[in-house]
């Protein structure tokens, strides 16, 4: 198989899309998409968000210490996109795009409501590049919608229609599983245990 050589660059994808909302007043209240993040440890439960320095957003979230990731669906598409390309200096996104601002729990910036998972953030540390400030956060609290939750109580994001970014286009999520984790080392007895629980899930479904 042969294969073509690029010059160094941001090509680790697809990647996670979401909106991230911060600002401690309601004048203040904006809408960041971002593209760069992800989970940075388990315990404690910490993330990052990577924000360029002349985003608006960089110097609201930089003054808070605060913000919420709000993950993103196929219906919010165009509404993630328009929150990426516009600045929050010129026009109020929430207000432009129909979103709503809800309380958290522990932050003063708003969720969004119309997002079906909705994480609290307070940053630890600042970490300073040159075309990027990385802020690492501890997460504070996951919000979901009740209606993603089965029978037992797990929740079931892959209903939810959450979308990724890769090389410059929104994708839908593939529904459907491929594997679960560890199902290559998966003994057989587990194997078809999980096979007609899977089996019993769609009849009810």
């Amino acid at each position: 198989m042969s294969k073509v050589t690029f010059k160094p660059g941001t090509m680790v994808n697809p990647v996670p899309i979401v909106m991230v909302s911060c600002g401690e007043t309601e004048a203040e209240y904006n809408i960041i998409t971002i593209a760069w993040t992800g989970i940075v440890n388990s315990e404690p439960p910490m993330t990052y968000i990577s924000v360029r320095k002349s985003r608006h957003s960089h110097s609201i979230i930089e003054k808070s210490g605060e913000f919420v990731i709000n993950l993103c669906t196929e219906d919010l598409t165009w509404k993630t996109d328009y929150c990426g390309v516009k600045s929050g200096r010129d026009i109020n996104k929430f207000k432009e795009q129909n979103l709503t601002p809800v309380p958290g729990q522990y932050v003063k910036c708003p969720m969004i409501k119309e997002s079906p998972v909705n994480i609290e953030c307070r940053v630890r540390e600042v970490l300073h590049y040159p075309s990027h400030d990385m802020f690492v956060a501890d997460i504070l609290a996951v919000h979901a919608e009740d209606s993603l939750l089965n029978e037992k109580g797990k929740l079931e994001l892959e209903r939810a229609d959450l979308i990724c970014y890769n090389h410059g286009d929104y994708y839908g999520l593939q529904k459907k599983p491929i594997g679960k984790f560890g199902f290559s080392v998966m003994k057989p007895k587990t194997k078809k245990r999980l096979a007609a629980e899977t089996k019993n899930r769609n009849k009810k479904g």
